[in-house]
């Protein structure tokens, strides 16, 4: 039987630059982001976080992920690549954790001027994203929604670290990447194009763009939420 892994570092210690988010659905069929996941777990000051072992109920516990969050001055994202996105509940994370008035806003300043980095990996091999092969498209036209919830939240989008075609993948290649991925957590911030990545412009969505409250619906219509509920049933 496949024994899980723990699900976080200690909340105890000192606060830790960085907060990795691990969402892979079956890290029994990982080659990849399973050995990714060890290895960022040995690495002093990443706050290491496997969602699925977390939260196999979906029931994600807002307050204490943004509290990890908001201590944290980067953010990473590992994971498969999964119908050109990112697995299921590591979506959800983003829905609920990144809260209107809190992550985005004009009132949403918890991460302003932090760092957002991807580490991907893909089943299909890097020549397979291309306008002449089935994936139809290189790879960068699937990132805009990872460098827009940046910048929506006054982040800055790092280089993503890429590994293509991770099923097939040679053992050398693998001990490559995660000698890079190491390397990349354990030099934070000191990265050599650190200096010639601007910083990300932010987006401000206004109050008027945001749906109204349960309250403000109800009382347009003259009645109590309960009962306005109750009459769309």
């Amino acid at each position: 039987m496949f024994a899980a892994m723990p699900d976080s570092t200690n909340l105890d210690e000192p606060a830790p630059r960085i907060y990795l988010l691990a969402a892979h659905p079956h890290w029994r069929d990982s080659h990849i982001n399973r050995r990714l996941l060890a290895a960022a777990r040995e690495v002093p000051g990443v706050d290491v976080n496997d969602l699925y072992s977390s939260y196999p109920d979906y029931a994600i516990d807002v307050p204490a992920e943004q509290r990890r969050l908001a201590r944290a001055d980067l953010l990473v994202l590992m994971h498969p690549i999964q119908w050109y996105s990112m697995p299921p509940l590591q979506k959800l994370w983003l829905d609920e954790v990144l809260a209107y008035d809190w992550a985005y806003g004009s009132q949403g300043t918890a991460l302003l001027g932090k760092d957002f980095w991807l580490a991907a990996t893909t089943g299909g091999p890097e020549e397979s994203y291309h306008p002449q092969n089935y994936n139809r498209y290189f790879f960068d036209a699937f990132l805009p929604p990872y460098e827009q919830t940046a910048a929506l939240c006054g982040m800055r989008f790092l280089p993503p670290l890429l590994l293509h075609g991770a099923r097939s993948a040679s053992q050398q290649e693998v001990a490559a990447h995660i000698d890079t991925f190491v390397d990349r957590l354990a030099t934070y911030p000191d990265w050599p194009e650190m200096d010639e990545i601007e910083p990300c412009p932010r987006c401000i969505v206004p109050q008027t763009d945001r749906p109204q409250d349960a309250e403000d619906d109800a009382a347009a219509l003259g009645a109590t939420p309960d009962t306005t509920q109750a009459e769309a049933a």
